[in-house]
């Protein structure tokens, strides 16, 4: 065995405290998949399937590992019974489309086998179309297919609706306000989230500025809202009252934390501080950090509620606008009140849901 990956099995595993790990060889594509299987407390394991090739098997461990347990938080943090989980399918980058499609339907097998202990839907690397491939084998176990295929699409949008309620939440913490007239927010990253944060913050009357690394989706989102873009390279410290990360986690750490220029920090990406503490150092700046577990969930929650639990588009709208409100509310009310950081206290909201 990789002795990296030894590695990663021996220092993460007994912290991680997750329900299963399970490691799959697709032999045909010289693929990897990892079903990261966090915790059934609250429901079956679900989460969504990221499709990349990393630098290293180990690499893609630690992020499935990572993310499982952020789905734990998330799902419990809102009241949803869905327990954690995630995917990653760590592939060779040079798989043409056949190969591709061929690896997303032995996938579904896999699920299949797997007999909905993992429930799926997109992730970073995947979409509804390719949740259609992997259906054609694994379901009823996957979500977000395409409504040509029955489902109820991309859940971009709906992750998008939370994060703005969340920064709306946030604003009235430390501003006193949720009017985002002429509120200064810089968004990082707009693929499906990052485009439909920018499309409400700018209806909303907000000053947005944002930035991606595809020159064509830049020119479109300025083109369609009257958002002006940044340097990708300098977006985390351009001066703001919000710093919205949209992108790939990671971004904030000992480094970029001292150059932000910002009020607060309020995402859609997945575990966006590099490291354990890089909240405290937010803290220390007197940068209100919200958890991206706790405004996140809007996707997750609105496709499982309307393809599981027949919800429809408006009950979804309401029920992911009311979770991430009152999420960061008290969040931010018992990181007051108990003068903890505002990532101890979602976790402790996590915990006593679960214990519960």
């Amino acid at each position: 065995m990789d002795p990296a990956l030894t590695d990663v099995l021996e220092e993460q595993l007994a912290r991680w405290g997750g329900d299963e790990l399970i490691l799959h060889h697709d032999a045909p594509s010289g693929a990897w998949i990892i079903l990261a299987l966090h915790s059934s407390r609250l429901g079956p394991p679900t989460g969504g399937t990221r499709f990349k090739a990393y630098a290293r098997l180990a690499d893609a461990v630690t992020d499935a590992l990572r993310l499982s347990e952020g789905m734990t938080r998330k799902y419990a943090v809102a009241g949803f019974e869905r327990g954690g989980g995630k995917a990653v399918i760590h592939a060779p980058a040079e798989l043409d489309a056949g190969e591709r499609q061929a690896l997303l339907r032995r996938y579904g097998t896999l699920l299949r086998e797997l007999g909905g202990r993992f429930y799926t839907g997109p992730d970073v690397g995947t979409s509804p179309t390719d949740m259609d491939v992997i259906a054609e084998t694994g379901a009823p176990y996957v979500f977000a297919r395409t409504p040509a295929a029955g489902g109820a699409g991309s859940s971009g949008p709906y992750t998008a609706l939370s994060v703005f309620a969340g920064i709306r939440a946030a604003c009235a913490h430390v501003f006193g306000t949720d009017d985002l007239s002429g509120r200064r927010v810089v968004v990082q990253g707009v693929g499906s989230v990052g485009a439909g944060l920018v499309e409400r913050l700018v209806d909303a009357g907000a000053d947005v500025r944002f930035a991606d690394l595809d020159a064509g989706v830049v020119h479109d989102l300025e083109r369609r809202t009257g958002a002006r873009s940044l340097d990708p390279g300098a977006v985390l410290a351009h001066p703001c009252d919000v710093l919205a990360p949209c992108a790939l986690g990671g971004v904030l750490d000992a480094r970029t934390i001292p150059t932000l220029r910002c009020r607060i920090v309020a995402g859609g990406a997945n575990n966006p501080l590099a490291t354990e503490g890089d909240e405290l150092r937010l803290a220390e700046r007197g940068i209100f950090y919200v958890p991206d577990y706790a405004i996140n969930i809007g996707g997750a929650m609105a496709i499982t509620g309307m393809e599981a639990l027949g919800w429809t588009e408006a009950e979804a709208t309401e029920r992911v606008t009311r979770s991430a409100e009152q999420a960061v509310r008290r969040i931010l009310e018992l990181s007051d009140r108990e003068g903890v950081s505002t990532e101890e206290a979602a976790r402790r909201l996590a915990e006593e849901r679960l214990a519960g």
